[in-house]
């Protein structure tokens, strides 16, 4: 079987929860407002672009984002705070993760003063339960993996009388996941930033690592609504053993991942594709890439010790997993027919997210 699938998307925006939401954000006000708020780096890979025989290379690095890591607050704090807006009574918040969306809501729960109860798998390394708990979280790992948590985590919560603050949609609860997709908003409105103050040129490819897919929807939300079918063509990344996206995407609905949902890039270890977000990817993304473990830390080490003219990029391992993508569509001759589909070439000026800085949490000679 192929590590790729090419998708022929519609280009089109739907008029509902998601959209709607998605159309009034006010993220970038709200994040600016946030102590430690600063616009994350766009480093420029010349040397590797020269390499690898492109027009360029750009990488939105996320390592540093309040000082917590990783894109994860952007959504969960913007979403808290649309929360409270509208109920202020909400006392708890709940939420099942496999890592840095956790961080994110901990975070945030006690810059709004609000109790913070978090799930996690049964995966989860114990250094992420320790950064989630750091601010004042109740973390509570599972003998479960990430659906079942989700599933728990959205059970007690309504048996708590607890606000769940959960990135993945589901028929019946859309709205707080779109406030979190909007909140990711802030860093696409942030490369627009630098590539006006720039001068940059438009990116016209653009790859995209994949868990259960929100942040990815949000990106192509964003894309398709200011550029409509003459957006950047875009390629979802997700690892081997953890694969959501690629396996609905074969099977033509959303579907849990059949692999053995052991991968390093425990943020991407997820299962069955958010319900809004897989509605938005299939409209809007051009194909999806499967990568390994190994693929992973090979791009983490490109990052970490870079040609001479380039930034070193401090990368965790799912931060890494974008470029692992273009590595492989560039470098494997079977993908000859999904570079052609992109049209990935020496013309192209390609975007790449770090999206978590380095991670201590998994030993790499034994993954």
């Amino acid at each position: 079987m192929s590590d790729f699938i090419l998708n022929f998307p519609t280009n089109e925006l739907f008029d509902d929860t998601t959209n709607s939401i998605l159309k009034k954000n006010q993220s970038l006000l709200f994040h600016r407002k946030l102590k430690n708020y600063k616009s994350t780096e766009l480093h420029n890979l010349s040397g590797l672009a020269s390499k690898l025989k492109l027009s360029s290379i750009h990488v939105k690095d996320e390592s540093k984002r309040f000082g917590l890591g990783s894109f994860k607050p952007l959504g969960v704090s913007y979403a808290l705070d649309q929360i409270l807006k509208k109920n202020k009574t909400v006392s708890t918040v709940c939420t099942a993760t496999d890592g840095n969306h956790g961080i994110g809501l901990s975070w945030i729960s006690k810059i709004f003063n609000k109790k913070c109860v978090v799930y996690v798998p049964k995966h989860t390394p114990l250094l992420t339960v320790k950064k989630i708990s750091k601010f004042g979280a109740k973390v509570l790992q599972l003998k479960k993996n990430y659906d079942q948590t989700c599933k728990y985590a959205f059970d007690i919560s309504k048996k708590m009388g607890w606000q769940l603050v959960q990135d993945v949609s589901w028929k019946g609860y859309k709205k707080i996941p779109a406030y979190i997709m909007s909140g990711y908003q802030t860093h696409f409105r942030e490369i627009d930033e630098n590539v006006k103050k720039k001068d940059l040129p438009f990116f016209d490819v653009v790859f995209l690592q994949c868990g259960v897919g929100s942040w990815a929807a949000s990106c192509i939300w964003y894309y398709l609504n200011k550029y409509g079918d003459k957006r950047p063509k875009i390629i979802l990344v997700e690892p081997t053993e953890s694969a959501g996206v690629f396996e609905s995407f074969l099977n033509k609905k959303r579907c849990n991942p059949s692999g053995s949902l052991k991968t390093i890039a425990n943020s991407l270890n997820c299962g069955i594709p958010s319900m809004s977000a897989w509605k938005i990817i299939k409209s809007g993304s051009d194909g999806v890439i499967k990568i390994n473990d190994y693929e992973i830390l090979e791009s983490m080490s490109l990052f970490l010790e870079p040609l001479k003219k380039d930034p070193k990029i401090i990368s965790g391992e799912s931060g890494a997993v974008g470029l692992a993508g273009l590595l492989k569509c560039l470098n494997k001759k079977s993908f000859k027919k999904l570079r052609k589909h992109i049209g990935l070439d020496c013309n192209s000026k390609v975007l790449l997210f770090n999206t978590e800085g380095k991670s201590k949490a998994v030993n790499h000679t034994t993954a």
